[in-house]
């Protein structure tokens, strides 16, 4: 006999071609408590060996898909669950086949698709992309419904790079945002997050929040986006920009802080992220006398920012030790790695400027927020949504474990404005 039947194990057949038969089973209907366990139960009585699962519940409706190994009476078995099935008011096909699933091809990514709203005809388009390239889409998950719509796709078959390229130029032509990270050990371990302060960590330029004071906003705004768009080296702007707040009182630096306001999401990101042991860092071209309080404010381990001079209690017009520029900020980017015993590869950093190019191309996942142009180009990830939470999903984290894991520590997350 090619097979043997007990009442606890069963040695399944090999097909012609040499692998054990198997059957698939998939169960659909309305979703309640103990499908599952009937289902299983079903399959007890031949004590078959369980090789795949895969459930999924959308609205109300489940899709249970069962591997297992084929006892050599299968039809009696296939007759017991067409049984349980019906009992259940539910649906079931049992599909006779040979061998496991086939291993998944090299080149495994997560890719994550983040729209407001997220339209099908992008979703197709993307999907077409991936099957252009000859790869395949294993699995599909949602990670959040608010404040914005976002996806991952599990996809393998295709480099990750070459997926990267050919995603990015879809998602922009879709007008969704996209994410391609290599599926590795390396994004499930603690991470590093290394942000750009203004307009990134927080709403406008403190810098420009100072010159209001000093009567010298445009001014100082102009500068700021030519260096913002790369048109001006940025240590000569700053020097340019600061030199214009000669005189003002320091006083107006408490103000300036009191008035910041966080962008929405930053706390939950960093609240969440925290809870998962992740390290943060704040790398700004701005101010230590506004850095230092926030990163107090949020539990920022590591801040590097340029310090103002103060003499006699007014600002100089002058900037103390060296500046902390474009390459400055990669440079701290791999310094704090360093401290903080983590990898560059397993490194996440997020800026908006020109200023942040060597930054974000340093990390393992560059992030665009919200940038301009030439920056969103280069950058190999872009966010164009105004929540900084939304990299808690690029990172494998659904909106609903955040709110759980929120609602366990007895607080409400955040519901910003779509």
């Amino acid at each position: 006999m090619p097979y043997r039947d007990s009442a606890m194990t069963t040695t399944p057949a090999a097909s012609s071609g040499g692998d054990p038969r198997t059957l698939l089973i998939t169960l659909t209907g309305k979703d309640r408590p103990g499908v599952t366990s009937s289902l299983f139960a079903s399959l007890a009585t031949d004590g078959v060996d369980v090789l795949d699962i895969e459930q999924i519940v959308l609205r109300g409706r489940l899709v249970l898909g069962v591997l297992v190994a084929a006892p050599g009476e299968w039809r009696a078995l296939e007759d017991r669950v067409r049984r349980a099935a019906a009992e259940l008011d539910m649906q079931v096909e049992v599909e006779k086949g040979a061998g496991d699933n086939p291993r998944r091809p090299q080149g495994r990514s997560r890719v994550t698709v983040l729209g407001s709203p997220l339209a099908s005809q992008a979703v197709a388009a993307m999907a077409g992309r991936v099957a252009s390239l000859g790869a395949n889409i294993d699995r599909i998950e949602r990670m959040a419904r608010y404040p914005v719509t976002a996806i991952e796709l599990h996809v393998s078959g295709a480099d990750p790079d070459d997926l990267r390229v050919a995603l990015a130029a879809e998602a922009a032509a879709q007008h969704v945002d996209v994410a391609v990270q290599p599926a590795s050990l390396v994004t499930r371990g603690a991470r590093l997050v290394v942000m750009d302060v203004d307009s990134t960590l927080v709403q406008g330029e403190v810098i420009e929040m100072i010159a209001a004071h000093a009567g010298c906003e445009a001014e100082v705004a102009e500068v700021t986006e030519q260096a913002m768009r790369g048109e001006l080296d940025f240590e000569e702007s700053l020097r340019r920009r600061v030199s214009l707040l000669a005189g003002v009182d320091e006083a107006v630096l408490e103000q300036v802080y009191l008035d910041l306001v966080l962008t929405p999401g930053a706390r939950t990101m960093v609240r969440t992220l925290k809870r998962l042991g992740y390290r943060f860092a704040m790398v700004s071209g701005g101010f230590t006398q506004i850095t230092d309080r926030i990163a107090v404010d949020l539990g920022i381990d590591f801040s590097a920012a340029n310090e103002l001079e103060v003499v006699d209690g007014r600002l100089t017009g002058r900037v103390v030790g060296q500046v902390v520029d474009r390459a400055g900020k990669a440079d701290a980017l791999r310094r704090f790695a360093r401290a903080a015993g983590i990898s560059e590869q397993a490194t996440v950093a997020v800026g908006d400027g020109a200023n942040d190019l060597d930054m974000l191309a340093a990390a393992g996942l560059g992030i665009a927020f919200n940038a301009k142009p030439r920056v969103r180009e280069a950058a190999r990830t872009a966010i164009n949504v105004p929540y900084l939470d939304t990299i808690v999903y690029l990172l494998g984290i659904s909106r609903e474990e955040v709110e759980w894991a929120d609602a366990q520590a007895g607080i409400t997350t955040p519901a910003p404005p779509v």
